[in-house]
């Protein structure tokens, strides 16, 4: 049986989106809403998959580090950034993208997520960012392809039996 928590952890972060045609090529912030979806392969002593605490220290505290109350920006927005390094103080974070729900979503799924939970045995599998309480974006590991990823890849190698008649 397959099981998983969710831990959500709320932040403020301003943004804006590079090349946006309407107001979103401003300045602005969110309320942010992060609910990371983790799952493992088995549960402890007490019955966790990991503890609700140690999840929230890790996740929350990566955010609380580079996200919250910052600004979030695309690389190739030279212009964003000149302007937001010339406040004192000032806290961004660059991101390879535009700073879009869907694009913060997958970056955290694919970049935090792995990196803060790489030892401890467990592995998000979805993260949702709301941006605002009516719109949200979702990054999911799509566990179909990662089990036809594997079937190939032991096509790859000699673990299949030897002898077979094709």
């Amino acid at each position: 049986m397959g099981m998983t928590i969710m831990r959500r952890v709320k932040f403020n972060a301003g943004h804006r989106l590079f090349r946006h045609e309407g107001k979103c090529q401003f300045f602005h912030g969110h309320n942010y809403v992060a609910d990371f979806y983790v799952t493992g392969p088995e549960t402890d002593a007490v019955g966790r998959i990991i503890d609700f605490a140690q999840l929230k220290a890790l996740l929350k505290g990566w955010i609380d580090e580079n996200w919250d109350h910052g600004f979030l920006l695309n690389v190739e927005d030279e212009n964003g950034l000149n302007a937001i390094r010339m406040v004192e103080p000032t806290k961004y974070f660059v991101l390879p993208y535009n700073p879009t729900a869907e694009n913060m979503a997958r970056y955290l799924l694919d970049e935090v997520c792995p990196s803060v939970l790489n030892e401890l045995g467990v592995q998000a599998v979805k993260v949702v960012i709301w941006e605002t309480e009516e719109s949200c974006a979702e990054a999911t590991i799509d566990q179909d392809e990662k089990r036809e990823h594997s079937l190939f890849d032991a096509f790859q190698t000699d673990s299949f039996p030897t002898g077979l008649n094709w």
